[in-house]
């Protein structure tokens, strides 16, 4: 573990972390009474897993947070910091998965989703947009732009759910508006989940809308959920190509 990861998460205690960790000790870290909040920056209720450096300064420039890295998929053989980020979750009853949209990103999703507990993982998704970060030379080899390079005001509002003070619970239609969240049952209707042709219906929204096109049915309804108001929801669906719902409701789809 890195000195930078010593940093992160308060005095979390891990008694069921066995043979690696027990205590992490982070005095360092930027809570409510330090730099960040001296800043009057919105302080995330859950700690945030993001990929590298430059993405936890971004987020930090924006949030008063615990900012874990994954250092690309070196997570993959960090022991220690795998536990730290277990601790990380049990403690603040939850944790935040922000990674690139792009496949790196979510083989570093799945891998927390078969390492962590479900009810304490919450993705968090930034769109699909061509183009590179001003201090690279050249895109990523999948041509998007990283966590880092996402527009401020758009990491606020993906992240404003997860804010102490940002209203109603994360997963319960926070920008769906007075006609409540997107329900899953709806969701089908619409011919997003369930039936057959639901994967293809499922891209061509995510494509409309700049998200990952490898996304579940769940975590789009989820993202849905956080980026759009339920009005918004219903003038995208409402209309080609997405009019008609599938006319097989026996089918089935991933």
């Amino acid at each position: 573990m890195t000195k930078e990861d010593e940093c992160l998460c308060g005095s979390i205690s891990s008694p069921d972390t066995t043979g690696t960790i027990d205590t992490i000790d982070t005095t360092d870290t930027a809570g409510p009474s330090g730099t960040a909040a001296r800043r009057g920056l919105p302080r995330l209720r859950y700690p945030v897993v993001v990929e590298g450096r430059y993405d936890r300064a971004k987020l930090t420039s924006l949030f008063d947070a615990h900012i874990i890295t994954t250092e690309g998929f070196g997570i993959f053989s960090a022991r220690e910091k795998l536990a730290l980020i277990r601790a990380a979750a049990r403690r603040s009853g939850g944790i935040l998965v922000l990674t690139d949209s792009d496949g790196a990103g979510l083989v570093i999703r799945n891998y927390f989703r078969s390492a962590l507990p479900k009810e304490l993982l919450h993705h968090v998704y930034i769109p699909q947009i061509p183009g590179r970060e001003r201090r690279k030379a050249a895109p990523s080899k999948a041509g998007y732009l990283g966590v880092e390079g996402i527009d401020a005001d758009l990491l606020r509002r993906l992240l404003a759910p997860y804010t102490v003070d940002g209203g109603a619970a994360p997963g319960s239609g926070t920008a769906s508006g007075t006609g409540g969240p997107i329900t899953k049952a709806e969701f089908y209707a619409d011919g997003f989940s369930g039936r057959a042709g639901s994967a293809e219906r499922r891209r061509l929204l995510c494509e409309q809308l700049d998200l990952p096109r490898e996304m579940s049915a769940n975590a789009l309804l989820e993202t849905l959920n956080l980026l759009l108001m339920r009005e918004e929801y219903r003038r995208i669906v409402d209309a080609p190509p997405f009019a008609a719902a599938a006319d097989d409701p026996g089918g089935h789809a991933g």
